[in-house]
Order: C-alpha cells, then sequence, then structure tokens
C-alpha cells in the first residue's frame, strides 16, 4: 500500500493517471504532454507500473500504457472502511471489566 501511496502522491503521475482515463497511451504520446524529458516519464511510469495503477503492453517497439482500476478499487473500498456508521449500525461494545 505505501508504493501505491507514494505513487498517488505526485502531481505529475496524477496528471498522468488523468490522461489514461481516455484511453490507452504509448510513453510517448504521454511524454509529449509534459514539460520534461523522456527518461523522467519513464521513472513515472515505472512507479505507477510498480503500484499496480497501470499496464503496460509491448506492442512493437512501442509500450502501451492503460489503467489498472481494479487497484483503484482495492484503494477506494479501503478509504470507505473507514468511513463512520450510522448510529443504527454500530455494535454496542461489551463491558470486559
Amino acid at each position: 500500500m505505501n508504493t501505491l501511496f507514494k505513487a498517488l502522491n505526485d502531481p505529475t503521475r496524477r496528471q498522468i493517471l488523468d490522461l489514461l482515463r481516455e484511453g490507452d497511451l504509448n510513453a510517448g504520446d504521454i511524454a509529449e504532454r509534459f514539460d520534461m524529458t523522456k527518461p523522467s516519464i519513464s521513472h513515472h511510469l515505472d512507479l505507477l507500473r510498480q503500484a499496480g495503477l497501470v499496464e503496460a503492453t509491448k506492442q512493437g517497439q512501442f509500450v502501451n500504457y492503460s489503467l489498472n482500476t481494479t487497484v483503484m478499487d482495492e484503494l477506494l473500498a479501503w478509504l470507505l472502511s473507514f468511513q463512520k456508521a450510522p448510529e443504527s449500525e454500530k455494535t454496542p461494545l461489551k463491558n470486559t471489566h
């Protein structure tokens, strides 16, 4: 989970995820949308891949990236588990003393 939060912490990586919401892109297409070097974008993409947020598929000389929404679903479920339950759904705690 730490790798996931580290990946999401960077604004460039969040922008890459936003781009991939619109559809799969190769690394070159992603790099064209940013004012940084291709190796820097590749580093960001690698961190996103390590976190499981994107999947990389090699097609010829290109690597296409797509969102892995399963990880997003798992993260959302985990975050929602901290949401307070309505009073009527709370289980009373037993006194153990």
